[in-house]
């Protein structure tokens, strides 16, 4: 059976799926998997396609330092234990920069230039490279393939894409490059089966979790985000402050001594609903505390979406369609009736029962604009691209030794 590995690697845990190649072609999950608490409380958990678990095992703490030896052992319990040997790895990458604007087979070339970026996502870039970095080194041949998450947004106009900045930053790379494009564009790829009458209108799908952001589709294509230069834009997250005006940063710089490492971990760290509430950067854990701090974190966020879906009506002159996606977006209808009341000026008219049951579509049926909820699968789209990618060379492969 040949399989394809999909990881997503972060700074103290690395997430993993595999995927069996069907012999009409499709992907099916087998298994689904993370390592977590790397470098204190190392833990192996998987499951496997029917939720059965598979494994639950905890590791010393000097056996899985880091994110590589983490995957490593992931990887020799998945041939050793499932006889599962894939034929390619799928990776997420969050920063692809102005160089790749679609997946792109891993080489060391490729590895490096991958790194400038790790200064513009600095809590991902640098964990997502790691695995690829070491497979690479131990098992140069088994195809890697790194997929992007700016990449779905690269089809932007212009106008949307600049900073009023002058031209030649722009040619530097310093543009807005927008994220959580594996998410949009796996929305984009269910929606004309999940909801065909809207899947080619204007859509606004707010991708909310502990990342946040929200991205207006026409005809399935990105045409603005939220998100910008760096995934510290747009929307207030977990832990970072979403929209900031220069000037804060300069202040914090000029006035408060921060130095440009001290800022970033602050920025990346420390604000956001953590930062507002000064409770905590969980949502769901301030929707549950009484603590009036934690309340006005909750009414912040809802806050900003709502403005931010005006911004992106704006950008797409007229709104037919509003999708939830992510953790948030999924799993939570008091956030979700809460951000739809504040869309009411939009023609959004909740269906409370069928918000409450999470179902797909949860707009009253006189709603001018339906409201659905669709769970994204990047992992899915990962493995697509890789699959995809794989086959394209294969099929050049096969051309070139037809050639005389």
């Amino acid at each position: 059976m040949d399989t394809i590995l999909v990881t997503n690697a972060g700074s103290s845990s690395v997430k993993f799926q595999v995927f069996a190649l069907e012999p009409n072609g499709a992907l099916k999950r087998e298994v689904r998997g993370q390592v977590d608490g790397i470098g204190s409380r190392p833990r192996l958990r998987a499951t496997g396609a029917n939720r059965a678990v598979l494994v639950d095992r905890t590791y010393e703490n000097d056996k899985l330092r880091d994110v590589a030896a983490a995957l490593a052992t992931a990887g020799a319990w998945l041939r050793e234990e499932l006889r599962i040997d894939p034929i390619a790895i799928g990776h997420r990458v969050v920063h692809g920069g102005p160089d790749y604007s679609r997946p792109v087979r891993v080489t060391a070339s490729v590895l490096h230039r991958l790194e400038r970026y790790i200064p513009l996502a600095p809590l991902h870039q640098p964990y997502n490279l790691a695995p690829m970095r070491s497979i690479l080194a131990s098992m140069p041949s088994l195809p890697q393939v790194a997929c992007f998450d700016t990449a779905f947004h690269r089809g932007h106009s212009a106008l949307a894409d600049h900073y009023a900045l002058p031209v030649s930053l722009y040619e530097e790379g310093v543009r807005r490059y927008g994220f959580h494009g594996l998410s949009y564009e796996y929305i984009a790829s269910a929606l004309p089966q999940v909801a065909p009458e809207i899947a080619a209108k204007r859509v606004i799908v707010a991708h909310l979790g502990s990342g946040a952001s929200m991205c207006a589709l026409e005809h399935g294509r990105s045409v603005e985000s939220t998100l910008g230069f760096t995934a510290l834009d747009g929307l207030p997250m977990g832990t970072r402050p979403g929209q900031l005006d220069p000037g804060v940063v300069l202040y914090l710089i000029s006035e408060k001594g921060m130095s440009p490492a001290q800022l970033q971990d602050f920025l990346y760290r420390e604000c956001g609903l953590k930062g507002l509430s000064g409770i905590s950067n969980d949502m769901r854990e301030l929707q549950e505390n009484s603590d009036p701090r934690a309340a006005f974190a909750v009414d912040y966020f809802v806050y900003r979406v709502g403005l931010n879906a005006g911004m992106l009506a704006a950008a797409l002159q007229g709104v037919d369609a509003f999708v939830f996606t992510a953790g948030i977006g999924e799993n939570s209808p008091k956030i979700r009736a809460a951000i739809a009341s504040r869309l009411s000026w939009l023609g959004v008219s909740l269906d409370a029962a069928a918000n409450a049951d999470n179902r797909t579509k949860i707009s009253r049926s006189d709603s001018r604009v339906p409201v659905y909820v669709v769970p994204t699968d990047e992992e899915l789209m990962i493995a697509r691209h890789t699959l995809s990618l794989l086959q394209e060379g294969s099929t050049a492969q096969s051309s070139t030794a037809r050639t005389p």
